[in-house]
């Protein structure tokens, strides 16, 4: 299973042959210039964990050039339709099936509303179960006690979480998030794009392996084995 980092909260995980895109924000984030285009990302699916520009802003032009499936809440579908997105599937919190398996859109911390200043839906993130490896993408959230479902649904093999603080957890509650799922390795996303988010990486991967856990933070174009 292959990791690739573009950004923020951006990336894509490539399992059984399928290509799967994960909150599509290329274009806007200056530290992506000249690393990566958006323009040539390939994909087979589109995962929207919410309506935020920060997580949508390319969707729509990935969704169109690529004919991928776009996989969000209601709103979020409802938006990209309205933008001539033809190839969506909809869902609320909870499960949900497709050809790659099974998927749980779980409850995120967070507000959602979507560029065009609409209201965006529930937030949340996602657990894959029947790719190569189980992992789980929290989105945007705040520490919650709802994270300690995960470990019900699953025994996940690692887990992307937020680690900036500010607008989600910051890098002492992405740990005790990590102790919640029962899951010692974690990529971590959602830091360094804004001044408000901004961590130090050395301190952060410390903290975690003080914690007995791994922090990973690949840089931005890199691709990753998992």
């Amino acid at each position: 299973m292959k990791f690739t980092f573009y950004g923020h909260s951006c990336f894509a995980i490539e399992s059984g042959g399928k290509k799967f895109l994960f909150d599509p924000f290329i274009t806007g984030n200056e530290l992506t210039k000249g690393i990566v285009d958006a323009g040539s990302i390939e994909s087979d699916y589109i995962l929207a964990s919410h309506g935020h520009a920060d997580h949508v802003a390319d969707l729509i032009s990935i969704a169109q050039r690529t004919g991928a499936l776009v996989i969000g809440a209601y709103e979020v579908i409802g938006w990209a339709e309205k933008n001539g997105v033809k190839n969506v599937h909809p869902i609320n919190l909870g499960p949900a099936m497709f050809p790659f398996g099974k998927l749980h859109f779980l409850p995120a911390a967070h507000s959602s509303s979507l560029p065009d200043g609409s209201y965006g839906g529930s937030a949340g993130g996602f657990l894959l179960h029947d790719t190569e490896k189980k992992f789980y993408y929290s989105g945007d959230t705040s520490l919650s006690m709802e994270l300690q479902l995960v470990p019900r649904y699953a025994k996940l093999d690692f887990a992307i979480l937020p680690i900036g603080g500010n607008f989600t957890m910051d890098v002492d509650d992405a740990i005790v998030a990590a102790e919640f799922i029962k899951c010692d390795k974690v990529i971590g996303v959602h830091f360094d794009t804004f001044g408000y988010i901004k961590i130090d990486k050395e301190l952060a991967k410390e903290k975690f392996r003080t914690a007995g856990k791994e922090l990973i933070l690949p840089e931005i174009g890199q691709t990753i084995e998992m």
